[in-house]
């Protein structure tokens, strides 16, 4: 083998041997940065954004309970009226004979008792000296008791024409806003029906109905049942109505009844609160957008929606436990409440849960963790001004190690353009030696 054929091998090799100690001397790339936010819990109230309609807290018909022809109207349409209060008046004429009559009936009873306790009082002395027979005298005493019957079914006549009386004045049977008039003036009304002649609603106090699903009762109360859920305030649940403004209305209702039934056809649950409504801004009839506080979830971890992942197993966060590598804990994600899921199991006190950066990081790999802040950017996006993050940066800084470790490149960084622009002119001579004798040298230097 001739000298310039071994020399050749020997280059040969010693250049492989050289690209492979470079591979192994490449640095390892950092682990990945991400936010994480430390798990801690907490009590928070539970609540819940439907849609529900508002009913008046006692509403009443007005009806004409006697027959008889319309005379007046003695309210303003719209107002507000007190128990007892007459709103309308009914032709009293024909009632009022009717109850003259019955009085006449009475005096007619009365006076036929006088006289048939008179004749029983004259038998009764007689009896003894045998004046009268045994059977005049039971004849007497039983036309006193008729008489007496007949003065009790008269005065009951005359109580019942007084009372039809006195229902020619239609007066209000609840405090409450009276609506409008049904029939006008001049009108015959109860004759074969009762006739409504308006409606009274109590409003300074409101019903506001809604419905929660069969499923979601049950969990809230499970979870009461088992300690986790307590009712807010004073023991019940309450209610809050937005307002169209998006503002909350200033008073607070209390949930008073759950219906002990499932609707077949929407599978939710009837549920009503009380709601007070002293200035009687709130109308019945209108829907209206409701928060209900249903109680407070102890011991739950409140977590932002982006830390949550679901695959075929379930609800998920990846956290970064103390040895600094990445670990997937598989959590009960139940509940969503103003963006965030509420946790119920499967985290623990001091959690490193990433929220930022999850789709760098595996499962039992490291990863830096840095606490997370919901207003800064994610890791590695661009900073205000179009700076790159400092996620972003250290890849290429990592990159660049490998290129200044090799002599056969000349280093001509962009903060020293000026040596740039000598090092360009001292090999500005194309052909020359000076331009070719780096990439020969690199050997010899490692050599």
């Amino acid at each position: 083998m001739t000298a310039p054929f071994r020399h050749i091998l020997f280059t040969g090799a010693f250049v492989a041997a050289l690209a492979a100690c470079q591979k192994q001397e490449q640095p390892k790339m950092p682990p990945p940065e991400v936010a994480v936010l430390q798990a801690s819990s907490q009590t928070v109230p539970l609540t819940r954004d439907v849609v529900g309609r508002l009913s008046p807290f006692r509403s009443a018909d007005v009806r004409a309970r006697v027959p008889g022809v319309l005379l007046k109207r003695l309210y303003r349409e719209g107002s507000d009226v007190r128990e007892g209060q007459i709103l309308f008046q009914i032709d009293p004429a024909p009632l009022q004979a009717t109850l003259n009559a019955a009085q006449a009936q009475l005096a007619q009873a009365q006076a036929a008792y006088v006289n048939a306790k008179t004749a029983a009082d004259r038998a009764r002395q007689l009896a003894p000296q045998k004046y009268v027979s045994q059977n005049d005298l039971d004849s007497a005493v039983a036309l006193e008791r008729t008489s007496a019957a007949a003065v009790q079914a008269a005065s009951a006549e005359v109580t019942a024409a007084r009372i039809n009386l006195d229902y020619t004045s239609v007066r209000a049977p609840i405090g409450g806003r009276a609506g409008k008039q049904r029939v006008t003036e001049g009108a015959l009304v109860g004759q074969t029906d009762i006739t409504l002649l308006t409606t009274i609603d109590q409003i300074d106090s409101l019903y506001v109905n809604f419905s929660v699903a069969a499923e979601e009762l049950a969990q809230l109360r499970s979870a009461q049942s088992s300690g986790s859920l307590d009712l807010a305030g004073t023991g019940q649940a309450t209610i809050q109505i937005i307002l169209g403004d998006g503002t909350a209305f200033n008073q607070v209702g209390t949930l008073d009844f759950s219906d002990a039934t499932v609707d077949p056809a929407t599978g939710s649950v009837s549920l009503r609160a009380l709601l007070p409504n002293p200035d009687k801004i709130l109308l019945p009839g209108s829907f209206v957008t409701i928060r209900a506080n249903l109680g407070n979830r102890n011991n739950v971890f409140v977590i932002p929606q982006a830390a949550i992942q679901r695959d075929t197993k379930g609800a998920y966060a990846m956290v970064v436990g103390a040895d600094g590598n990445v670990v997937r804990k598989n959590v009960i994600a139940d509940n969503q409440q103003d963006g965030k899921w509420l946790i119920t199991s499967g985290l623990a006190e001091g959690d490193r849960i990433i929220v930022s950066g999850l789709q760098k990081v595996k499962e039992g790999e490291p990863a830096a963790a840095v606490k997370w802040d919901p207003n800064a950017p994610a890791p590695g996006a661009a900073a205000p001004g179009g700076a790159p993050a400092q996620a972003a940066a250290a890849p290429q800084q990592e990159t660049a190690k490998p290129e200044d470790a090799a002599p056969a490149q000349p280093a001509t960084p962009a903060a020293q353009p000026e040596a740039a622009a000598d090092n360009a002119d001292a090999t500005a001579a194309p052909g020359s030696e000076d331009a070719t004798e780096p990439p020969a040298a690199a050997p010899q230097q490692q050599q």
